[in-house]
């Protein structure tokens, strides 16, 4: 979460439960020469970067520099940070524009920029130069897109586009803008413009309509407007040499694959089925940045989950895992490699990618050499697979007589040890063919050899880890109830809610006000509720906490059971008591049934499920809020 929620209990008074300001710390954590830390509770400066692990610092009050680990810092408190909004709830408008303002300051970012190159490109966009340092300071403190939103503005009176004039625009820029004819965008809303008048429609403003052209992908506007040979020529990457790569993180391909390996459950060690993988590769130094494997097809939770992983610090990872070794990959990519698999398309994970700067490739199906790198990883993972028990091969040909089934022997969790332990201990530590190194050896050249001694390469870590993991979760939008709220019948409730009872939508007072939840489909006993005055995430439990975790894929399960049954009414009391009695009959036919076995396996604590229950174990207690106020029970229905 974006703040500690200690933190916001002396905010939350009798008089204001929600509007006070709070005091944050950094959401990054820059890892250069002069950054402002904290070290065991007191206020340190970084002196030097010595390693991956390891840093100097210098506290207030010792003339000794000390050696620490990364591990140990925190971003000093400051009290001038802006949370961020949730993402969907920012509007087209207001997204374009804070992606211009990027685009504008994008080349002071990384080098230090003169005044006089600030100032021309302040005049080249009608802007003072003031106003090109305040952007350059609001992005750099906060390391996010969202904090080049316009800030007199918040989530309320703003419109949006009616669907006839959304599909006015859709529609000319389809046939007129994306023509050979390359008409240009004055023209293009001239055309919206007029269509829009004939059918009694209040025209967009035409910056609306350029930002709409800007945001087309380059491949599709130089494929409709120039042919698709000048397409392949601008954006096809060769499998040996990939634009751009010119530092750790640049660039990082991801993609997926079903594992040539029968798993087995924990409890009888029985097949139940062969997972998917989807594996992040960083392209300079072929460093594996992340990974997440499970029996369910590859979607968007797979695809946010593994971007999450390669982001975020890995010492816990290992050490849930019990792997020794090291991982020293974090950090925002520059760019990723994606191919045009539905679950890499999607408003929600492209604003989350641009929310922290990373810019999309997407790169056509069947095509190897435009992710070549991650495809000979995949290659490799494939053939070190081949040699453990419960391989099914590549081929039936190659597998022979082989009982892939009979000889399976590894568990979901066994496996991801496994992996890991293959990724750090081998893989990156044997010399690559193509690079005349180790993996980890590249990666380190990448971040100080080429740095001329500097730290500059150095990647910053994020802090507010569990806000990036919400930005790539699924989320669902419901009306706060003075019950609490219900989401796929299961009823959730919480004092922080309380405020929210009733509310009304600020651009229709007629109309309730939908409220953004996040959740993780494999557990969903907690549900994280988005304060937007706040702007920060709050957990939700079970209304009735004696209710056991479950999936959404087990309640769906449930669900479906009571339908079959014909009963006539379906409410939370009836699926969980449906649910209980699948489980019985799931440990009857644990012993015939591979189905069954998966179904178990997916509740099977892995490192991920571990975290999870140990984030759930820490929910801020009931009274949040002072004790005066009434439970949920109590309250009117204020709607």
């Amino acid at each position: 979460m974006a703040q500690d929620l200690t933190e916001l209990k002396p905010q939350l008074g009798a008089n204001d439960t929600r509007r006070q300001s709070v005091t944050v710390r950094r959401p990054v954590l820059a890892l250069q020469p002069g950054t402002a830390v904290e070290f065991n509770g007191h206020p340190a400066v970084i002196e030097r970067v010595l390693d991956l692990e390891t840093v100097l610092i210098a506290q207030s009050g010792s003339p000794a520099l000390q050696s620490v680990s990364i591990e140990s810092l925190r971003p000093a408190q400051t009290g001038k940070i802006n949370t961020a909004p949730e993402l969907s709830t920012v509007t087209p408008k207001d997204w374009a524009l804070a992606k211009k303002r990027l685009a504008i300051i994008q080349p002071f970012l990384r080098t230090q920029a003169k005044r006089a190159a600030i100032a021309a490109a302040a005049k080249a966009n009608h802007r003072s130069t003031a106003t090109l340092y305040e952007w350059i300071q609001r992005y750099t403190r906060e390391g996010r897109l969202t904090a080049l939103l316009p800030r007199q503005r918040g989530d309320r009176g703003l419109m949006r586009l009616s669907a006839e004039v959304e599909a006015i625009i859709a529609g000319v820029i389809d046939t007129k803008y994306l023509d050979v004819q390359k008409r240009r965008a004055t023209h293009i809303y001239r055309e919206i413009a007029r269509l829009c008048e004939r059918a009694g429609l209040t025209p967009p403003h035409s910056n609306t309509v350029r930002a709409r052209i800007a945001a087309l992908r380059g491949e599709l506007k130089v494929a409709r407007r120039e042919g698709k040979a000048a397409a392949v020529q601008n954006f096809t990457l060769s499998e040996g040499s990939v634009p751009g790569v010119d530092a750790p993180l640049a660039v990082v391909q991801i993609d997926h694959t079903k594992l040539d390996l029968f798993l087995v459950d924990d409890i009888l060690r029985r097949p139940i089925g062969r997972p998917w993988i989807t594996v992040a590769i960083d392209v300079f130094s072929r460093m594996v940045v992340g990974f997440y494997v499970a029996f369910d097809p590859p979607g968007a939770l797979a695809t946010g989950l593994c971007i999450a992983q390669a982001i975020l610090p890995k010492r816990g990872w290992l050490q849930r895992l019990g792997v020794e070794g090291e991982w020293p990959c974090w950090g925002i990519m520059r760019k990723l490699h994606l191919d045009n698999a539905k679950e890499f398309h999607g408003i929600m994970l492209e604003r989350a990618c641009a929310q922290y700067d990373i810019e999309i490739d997407w790169r056509p199906v069947k095509t190897p050499r435009y992710g070549g790198h991650i495809e000979r990883l995949l290659g490799t993972f494939a053939r070190e697979i081949h040699g453990l028990p419960g391989t099914s091969f590549s081929n039936p040909k190659t597998r022979g007589e082989y009982d892939s089934e009979g000889r399976a022997a590894l568990t979901l969790s066994e496996f991801e040890r496994w992996l890991t332990t293959f990724i750090i201990q081998v893989y990156h530590a044997r010399v690559h063919s193509a690079l005349g190194v180790p993996p980890i050896e590249r990666y380190r050249q990448g971040i100080f050899d080429k740095a001329g001694g500097d730290t500059a390469r150095v990647p910053s870590r994020i802090v507010d880890e569990e806000r990036l993991r919400l930005d790539f979760m699924p989320l669902v939008e419901r009306t706060v109830q003075d019950y609490g709220v219900m989401i796929d019948w299961i009823t959730y409730s919480h004092a922080v809610l309380r405020s929210w009872v009733g509310a009304r939508d600020p651009k229709d007072n007629s109309r309730k006000r939908l409220l953004v939840f996040r959740r993780d489909p494999r557990d969903i006993s907690v549900v994280w509720f988005y304060d937007p005055e706040l702007q920060t995430y709050f957990p939700i439990p079970y209304r009735d906490t004696s209710r056991p975790p479950i999936s959404l894929w087990e309640l769906r399960e449930a669900r479906r059971a009571l339908e079959q049954s014909g009963a006539k009414l379906i409410d939370e009391s009836a699926i969980f008591a449906a649910y209980e009695r699948l489980r019985e009959i799931e440990a009857q036919a644990q012993l015939k049934t591979k189905a069954a076995r998966r179904a178990r396996q997916r509740r099977v604590p892995t490192a991920d499920r571990v975290e999870r229950e140990a984030r759930a174990s820490r929910l801020p207690p009931e009274p949040l809020l002072p004790k005066d106020i009434a439970p949920f029970d109590e309250l009117e229905d204020l709607s």
